[in-house]
């Protein structure tokens, strides 16, 4: 059998869908290479989103599937309790090579959400080791998303995303609010105002809880499923020093923003703030294979080594940590990102992204328009009565016109992937204007 038989009820329960809708008029890909889906009547639509934030160097790039191909007949599996394998070794000295100084251990997970749930671990028993126990409390951000396992989505702050499971959710967290301002609609870049919000932290948090008792703060350096929310300048300072004022880790959730995104390996650099953890995931592999991962600073790593009691240091893990195949296929992206110039791409285009999203600024029901390097959204105005309609009309239609765009609520996203020419650029906000020109 060679495709599914009934698409109209298909035993694949599908993530994140609108089941019924989808089975009206399915979207399927059969293919893809480069900056392209083939859909299964043969049309080519342009990934406008690197298909979650991930395809940083497009699709079935030949150099990541030969390392794929050449590991999966050497050693398809070693476990990395207390064993390993060498591209494992290799893969986690790559990612340490590229991030920001001081970065210096990686810790591999399966995926973002994973990643997150992982740094939360690792803030908790970080602090134990050093005799302060009772720092428990975790503090997010409202619109912040941080993956769907318990504790990411404890600490992200997309209301569906948590309300079927707010029973189980962890109970000591605050979060921050948001930083989308209206006196910043329409800003290219950082907006200008908004820093002072990271003072809640110690303004309304610490001052009602306490930082002894609070472990870490979790935060996207730019959001990307909250519909693309760009940090007022200074802002993430403020943060980085409230956190080190207090003895508070402060972690990067940079699953979307690493590996080139901002025109830097990782957004932390783009910024000139150093958290203690910054999660990976997506990019690192070009989402060739599922691989993600905590960056580790080196006091926190150092802390587990010389004060931890014999034997295992940390007590957490994956069958799947550092698999081989994904390994390989890291090393493969990575050398892609460092050596091929596709992070310094991202940088030369995002002035042309940049310039196309604004262009978009005047047409119907366009209410604001953000981007930061190689990342951007246009927000519409809601319907009456039907959030989100007008974004999931425009992803329709641009579908239909051979552009995949992303509708998060009422916003559309745009993140191509690395590879991305300024014509395939050209070619997306073409399509948004016709689509933008004439929505209702």
């Amino acid at each position: 059998m060679n495709a599914p038989t009934d698409l109209k009820k298909p035993a694949y329960w599908m993530p994140f869908t609108n089941t019924r809708q989808y089975a009206q008029a399915p979207k399927q890909v059969v293919r893809a290479e480069g900056m392209y889906f083939v859909t299964e009547d043969g049309r080519k639509v342009i990934d406008g989103l690197a298909t979650l934030w991930c395809t940083n160097a497009g699709h079935c790039h030949p150099r990541i599937v030969e390392a794929m191909r050449a590991q999966i007949g050497e050693l398809d599996f070693c476990s990395s309790f207390s064993m390993g394998h060498p591209k494992a070794f290799m893969a986690a000295e790559r990612i340490a090579d590229i991030a920001p100084e001081g970065m210096t251990q990686v810790f591999f997970t399966n995926s973002g959400s994973e990643a997150v749930d992982t740094a939360l671990k690792i803030a908790l028993a970080y602090h134990r080791v050093n005799g302060q126990a009772t720092r428990t409390r975790f503090v997010g951000r409202e619109r912040g998303y941080h993956g769907v396992n318990f504790g990411g989505l404890s600490v992200s702050g997309i209301g569906n995303n948590r309300k079927a499971f707010a029973a189980g959710l962890l109970p000591q967290v605050d979060h921050l609010r948001h930083t989308v301002l209206k006196e910043n609609a329409f800003s290219r870049g950082m907006p200008t105002h908004g820093a002072s919000l990271a003072d809640e932290l110690e303004e309304r948090i610490v001052y009602r809880h306490g930082a002894e008792n609070i472990a870490a703060v979790i935060v996207e350096p730019v959001s990307g499923a909250g519909g693309v929310l760009v940090p007022p300048q200074g802002y993430l300072q403020r943060l980085r020093d409230i956190t080190r004022k207090y003895g508070i880790l402060l972690i990067f959730d940079e699953v979307i923003t690493g590996f080139g995104r901002m025109g830097t390996p990782f957004a932390s650099q783009y910024f000139g703030v150093t958290p203690d953890l910054i999660t990976f995931a997506k990019g690192v592999t070009s989402a060739a294979v599922p691989l993600g991962g905590v960056l580790v600073s080196s006091p926190i790593y150092e802390a587990f080594r010389e004060k931890s009691a014999p034997g295992i240091e940390l007590f957490h893990g994956y069958t799947y940590s550092g698999h081989p195949l994904a390994s390989a296929a890291a090393c493969a992206a990575i050398d892609l990102y460092q050596h091929d110039g596709l992070i310094a791409n991202a940088a030369k285009l995002a002035p042309k992204l940049e310039a196309g999203l604004h262009a978009l600024k005047d047409k119907p029901h366009v209410v604001d328009v953000r981007n930061l390097q190689f990342i951007g959204a246009i927000e519409l105005a809601a319907r009456d009565a039907a959030p989100g309609a007008r974004a999931t009309e425009v992803y329709s239609r641009c579908w239909d016109r051979g552009v995949f765009v992303r509708p998060i609520g009422d916003s559309i996203a745009v993140c191509p992937p690395l590879i991305a020419e300024a014509m395939h650029l050209e070619t997306i906000f073409e399509v948004l204007d016709e689509v933008l020109s004439d929505l209702n």
